[in-house]
């Protein structure tokens, strides 16, 4: 059996995110770094009044969950596979070895940069539970414009989903889902319409990021939760990052695959249980955990217990 390490998406940030990482000499060289490309101390970017842009949630996403990672593997807990949400994609392919810390730290701050200018206000996501894909396309078609769009975003389970769009289309998609039986709807902490169409031309430009940067072949299998599917080739782990915030997250189909891939632990950075709980269901006789709830001594032991089965 092998350990999957999964790193969470824009949503799950927290002021504070970053003054809650372990005491760990891996923490310190990687808050470091993240200030060295930025010129400006990493810590100040969880504050509740930075966590307003995107800029700064990806950023604090990017760096506390390879933070975490490093300072896992050095007490010994080493993955097998990993696995990120939308901006997680970036720790997990810094932590499968495939893109430069660096190299990962100014492209997400370019990234987060492109989708606060290219939607300042006026737009977001939203989660729909309860509904399956069928309904809430027949939803969606009813209320989608040129002028107020909206789109099915992530299909994180079977009747777990989340739209992206225009707040007026969110609200009326919301209140249509509401009366269809939806046992929840709401927005969600995300101030840009991610995974839909609306980022394809701040996608071609991330693209053009990309080309500047030298990606290798993961050491640790990388699975794209955009494709659903394991990537090696550093060209294409390369397109997938920069086209992730255009396309759909297809979570569920990624928990499964890696499931069948041999996962029984799936063990989530911080901050939050989002994908722990996503995850859970998709691991037959196995465990998802959160850095955020769990011991490290904890974390360590069931890795390793689990290597070894």
């Amino acid at each position: 059996m092998t350990v999957l390490f999964t790193f969470p998406g824009q949503g799950a940030q927290r002021p504070g995110m970053l003054h809650r990482l372990p005491d760990h000499p891996e923490t310190a060289r990687t808050l470091a770094e993240t200030g060295e490309v930025l010129g400006t101390d990493p810590l100040a970017l969880d504050t509740p009044d930075a966590l307003a842009s995107s800029r700064a949630v990806q950023l604090c996403l990017l760096t506390a969950g390879v933070a975490m990672a490093r300072t896992l593997i050095a007490l010994g807990a080493q993955p097998s596979m990993v696995a990120g949400l939308s901006i997680g994609a970036y720790p997990a392919a810094v932590v499968a070895g495939a893109l430069d810390y660096r190299d990962a730290v100014a492209l997400v701050a370019r990234r987060g940069r492109l989708m606060d200018e290219a939607f300042p206000h006026g737009y977001g996501m939203a989660a729909i539970v309860g509904l399956t894909q069928a309904q809430l396309d027949i939803l969606i078609d009813q209320v989608h414009t040129a002028a107020s769009p909206v789109y099915l975003a992530n299909l994180n389970a079977e009747r777990q989903l989340v739209i992206s769009g225009a707040d007026a289309a969110l609200d009326a998609v919301m209140a249509l889902a509401r009366a269809q039986g939806a046992s929840r709807a709401e927005r969600l902490a995300v101030s840009v319409p991610s995974h839909c169409a609306l980022f394809d031309a701040a996608a071609g430009e991330m693209l053009a990021a990309f080309a500047q940067v030298t990606l290798r072949r993961p050491r640790t299998t990388f699975l794209s939760s955009s494709m659903a599917r394991m990537l090696a080739d550093p060209l294409r782990i390369a397109e997938d990052l920069a086209t992730n915030m255009a396309r759909q997250v297809r979570w569920g189909d990624t928990a499964r695959l890696a499931w069948e891939r041999g996962a029984r632990l799936a063990v989530e950075m911080p901050p939050g249980l989002v994908l722990s709980n996503l995850t859970a269901p998709e691991l037959c006789e196995g465990l998802a955990i959160g850095c955020d709830n769990t011991a490290i001594d904890t974390v360590l032991a069931l890795c390793a217990r689990f290597a070894r089965a």
